[in-house]
């Protein structure tokens, strides 16, 4: 790529080009090694003579910017950038750019995990398990046959996956919808962000479970909103303590983030009601409930009667990959056309060959077949997770929350508070296990302390010493 070379500023033409040339050595633009162009070419770019770009590149030399080499040109000289990490650590100037009141802080959503040994990272399936032979033969195929469009594509995603993805709700989950009331996402969280946009106004009362799902609170915060956390019981989100003015309802029925208990029949009819009532939207985020291990699934708020004000949200991430950032929304006739606009205005669309990819997996019975094989694999090592939990060194400290679906259970602290559980976490953490924390989920102080364990990222295998190792951390962090 071209470097380009201002000619700005005072002094003459072979000190402008050194300014910049030195410039762009000194912020990193131009590294240790880049070639530059010959001179007669820089001069004929620039429309000055040879001598002018010649006396710059002199200069730089001479100062040890640049070396050169005979027979081959000049070059960025080792270690001429050294102020470059200086220049790039600079602060901005007063009166520079400043984000909005709610962005001006830290993420609290944490990025990317560094890899334990024995990790019991949350909301991450086995990427090993993943079929990537017919994945890479479904995605080439697209891509030969050219039947895909190389423009723009309709915001609500490509037809074939809208259509396979209403089948699947409907035969997997009970949700009664259409192929026209499908928007497919690049993951949920593009889903929450969409329903969030055409909702909410800046002040509008967002009410969330406590503990809940951090992203999702902070998507609706992001657009001004007012969250209130509810909490949590074995039936699920408490109605009775929902805000009045609440103009959206985020809730994890099918199993409660993070706890794990699953909301009620009496509960989801009374949420329902509420929310006629009150004259309000409801999130039902269904991220993991293709993974069930126990009981029957209750109906979700979607088929109970509740689809003109339920928004139905589904994410590929849990029994795919993360990577693939595929979700979708099964949003009411009345949010339609607000919704793929909104898709519109945020990417425009989703990667079209990866889209029809999906719905040929989905429709020659691949996903089945792939959940099917998962679902062996999670539930031994869900067994095994259990069974450390409830009967072996870690059943003195922790008591497991009742839980039928997904990646993950919870563990509520027998006696102590979260200063114990993040003690022990960090203990276990230098110990090679990732365990997190109940608090991380909590917006508020004074919750329940436990921990957080998921089992898609750890084999069978490693799961007894992982656990000794965490009840180690116990044993050393509680003594006695």
């Amino acid at each position: 790529m071209e470097f380009h070379v201002s000619l700005d500023g005072a002094g003459d033409l072979a000190a402008r080009i050194y300014r910049s040339l030195r410039d762009g050595v000194r912020d990193g633009r131009l590294r240790p090694g880049d070639r530059l162009p010959p001179s007669r070419e820089l001069a004929r770019t620039l429309n000055v003579s040879r001598g002018t770009v010649a006396t710059a590149y002199e200069r730089l030399s001479a100062e040890g910017f640049l070396v050169g080499r005979v027979g081959a040109g000049t070059f960025v000289a080792p270690g001429a950038a050294a102020g470059a990490s200086r220049v790039a650590a600079r602060t901005m100037p007063a009166g520079g750019l400043r984000p909005r009141p709610g962005w001006d802080g830290a993420p609290r959503s944490p990025g990317p995990h560094t890899a334990a040994r024995y990790d019991f990272q949350v909301g991450v399936p086995d990427t090993r398990l993943f079929p990537y032979d017919t994945w890479r033969r479904l995605v080439a195929a697209e891509w030969r046959q050219g039947r895909e469009p190389v423009g723009y594509a309709g915001p609500a995603g490509h037809p074939d996956l809208r259509a396979a993805l209403a089948r699947y709700v409907g035969y997997a989950r009970s949700v009664r919808a259409g192929a026209d009331d499908v928007v497919v996402t690049s993951g949920a969280q593009q889903a929450l962000d969409l329903v969030a946009r055409v909702l909410l106004a800046p002040g509008d009362v967002v009410a969330v479970e406590e503990p809940g799902y951090p992203p999702a609170r902070e998507a609706f915060e992001s657009y001004g909103a007012r969250v209130v956390g509810v909490p949590v019981d074995g039936d699920g989100l408490v109605v009775s303590r929902l805000p009045r003015s609440a103009r959206l309802v985020y809730v994890t029925p099918s199993h409660q983030f993070p706890l794990g208990v699953a909301m009620s029949l009496p509960r989801r009819l009374e949420l329902l009601a509420w929310a006629g009532a009150h004259d309000a939207a409801v999130v039902e985020d269904d991220y993991d409930s293709e993974y069930r291990f126990a009981d029957r699934p209750l109906e979700p708020l979607h088929g109970l009667g509740g689809g003109g004000r339920v928004v139905y949200v589904g994410t590929f991430s849990k029994t795919l990959l993360p990577g693939l950032r595929l979700g979708f929304a099964v949003v009411p006739p009345s949010l339609r056309d607000a919704v793929r606009t909104a898709r519109r205005l945020a990417d425009g669309h989703g990667p079209v060959a990866t889209e029809a990819a999906l719905a040929r997996f989905m429709d020659e019975g691949l996903l089945a077949r792939h959940i099917r094989r998962t679902a062996k694999v999670y539930a031994e090592r869900r067994s095994l997770l259990l069974a450390g939990l409830e009967g072996g060194g870690l059943a003195p400290y922790l008591e497991v929350v009742p839980s039928a679906a997904g990646l993950h259970v919870c563990a509520l602290l027998r006696s102590g508070d979260g200063a114990v559980v993040r003690a022990v976490a960090a203990r276990a953490r230098a110990a090679g296990v990732r365990a997190e924390t109940l608090g991380r989920y909590q917006a508020a102080p004074g919750g329940p302390a436990g921990l957080v364990l998921g089992y898609g990222a750890i084999e069978a295998a490693d799961l007894p010493a992982g656990l000794e190792r965490l009840a180690a951390a116990f044993r050393a962090v509680t003594p006695g």
